[in-house]
């Protein structure tokens, strides 16, 4: 029998400006159909509230039901900033929901004890933190975090100016660099400089597509 996966998406970087991701989730699960739930007003709506608030999780979590009602065996939620809306979808439905940066947070802590978060999107740094810090304490390791924020970047990216964004990051990468022993890449939409960055400042860096959909093909096989 074909296995679905669905995915809920928040804003439309993934389907129309870094598409990498999709790619690498179509690559590995050549024989899995992917379910695309998008709503382009969650992350809108978060950036301006500045957290998610009870409506905005009332309505991830009747995604995710629907998302379970597509006959998917797993979901997967790509937007970082949904992560503390996710704990409380969990207890909705029978199927398991991956975060996708879950895989990113666990090796972070594994390999370094002051991390430095990186994020275009103001939102995303406190979900993104407490993950790592969740992370942390399930192997019995204090990590701390560092906020590095690029105010303004995701913005700039999804209006199409790549090479600004990319400048902005590498900066900001460059001036912590000395503070932090690893870096993560706390919206995926950032991936493709993973590389980039850590020849630029020795460090090891981490964004969640290529752990996430390593982690998606894991469960998707056990199930």
């Amino acid at each position: 029998m074909q296995k679905t996966l669905a995915l809920i998406h928040t804003s439309f970087v993934f389907l129309n400006v870094e598409t990498a991701l999709m790619k690498m989730l179509s690559e590995a699960l050549p024989d899995v159909r992917l379910v695309n739930i998008v709503d382009d007003s969650l992350l809108a709506d978060v950036i301006k509230e500045g957290k998610p608030t009870p409506a905005i999780t009332r309505k991830m979590c009747h995604y995710i039901m629907a998302a379970e009602q597509t006959g998917a065996q797993a979901i997967l939620s790509l937007c970082s900033t949904m992560g503390d809306t996710i704990d409380v979808a969990r207890k909705l439905v029978s199927i398991p929901i991956m975060k996708i940066d879950e895989a990113m947070a666990e090796k972070a802590v594994a390999e370094g004890e002051k991390i430095g978060v990186m994020a275009t999107v103001p939102t995303t740094l406190d979900p993104t933190i407490r993950l790592i810090h969740s992370k942390g304490g399930e192997i019995n390791k204090k990590v701390t975090t560092e906020r590095l924020l690029c105010e303004g970047a995701f913005q700039i990216l999804m209006s199409g100016d790549k090479a600004k964004h990319d400048q902005m990051i590498m900066e900001k990468a460059s001036t912590a660099a000395k503070g932090v022993d690893v870096f993560v890449l706390a919206q995926a939409s950032m991936a493709r400089l993973e590389g980039q960055i850590a020849q630029a400042v020795g460090k090891p860096v981490f964004s969640s597509p290529r752990l996430c959909v390593e982690r998606v093909k894991e469960m998707l096989e056990r199930l």
